[in-house]
């Protein structure tokens, strides 16, 4: 498998973050890679560094957007927003280096309602 960092996905969360409720998101500590010959079947994942690495190596809370080149680039450039933002999601509000699953604690789910209405508020956003 090949990573290459991608600097233009990195813009685009960039503007996801301004133009969206991501307060919770320090775009400084983000990179967004792209993979090459990945055998998964998602079109993009999320990676955080958990607490212990932190403290061992003395470092900030960082996260890694990977997106997987051969399915996330068959994607219409609207669904490509909408994996980023589902990504994004994955990030807690502490932005402490864990990652938020899909479903499960304190009411906070990961699903289409919510891309959706990030989607729209981004759009209407990007109008103004």
């Amino acid at each position: 498998m090949k990573w290459q960092e991608d600097k233009i996905l990195e813009s685009k969360i960039k503007s996801l973050v301004q133009l969206t409720p991501f307060e919770n998101v320090n775009i400084m500590q983000i990179t967004v890679y792209r993979s090459y010959g990945s055998s998964s079947r998602a079109w993009a994942r999320i990676w955080g560094l958990p607490k212990v690495w932190q403290q061992a190596l003395n470092i900030l809370p960082h996260y890694i957007i990977e997106v997987i080149s051969e399915r996330f680039d068959k994607l219409s450039e609207q669904d490509q927003t909408k994996t980023l933002i589902h990504e994004l999601l994955h990030i807690p509000k502490k932005f402490s280096g864990g990652l938020v699953p899909h479903r499960g604690r304190r009411h906070y789910n990961i699903d289409r309602r919510i891309v959706e209405k990030i989607f729209n508020n981004y759009k209407d956003n990007l109008q103004r």
